[in-house]
């Protein structure tokens, strides 16, 4: 069998159908009281309840570190520089074999 024949014979016949725009009697109510039987699955809420406390807890972790490191003081030149301490690691083993004989 063709199937774009069946394809054209089938829009045929769909578009001879007459349209029927009403909605079945209380169909609303119907399927309200369809969602509202449901029940949500209990196994899942002890889950809930710790996943939104753990985000609470996250937000506030974040806050505090963002608070500590806004109020804390500048520190003095005297400390080690970091990037200092780096590259001087990094570079170690260049200057080791500059001062090979």
């Amino acid at each position: 069998m063709n199937l774009a024949e069946l394809q054209k014979k089938l829009i045929a016949v769909a578009r001879t159908e007459v349209l029927d725009d009403r909605v079945p009697y209380a169909f609303e109510k119907r399927v309200s009281a369809l969602l509202a039987s449901r029940v949500a699955p209990q196994n899942l809420d002890l889950w809930v309840r710790g996943l939104w406390r753990s985000a609470i807890s996250c937000v506030a972790v974040a806050m505090l570190c963002g608070a500590w490191t806004f109020f804390t003081p500048a520190t003095s030149a005297s400390s080690d520089d970091l990037s200092q301490n780096l590259e001087t690691t990094l570079l170690s083993s260049v200057d080791q074999n500059d001062q090979a004989p």
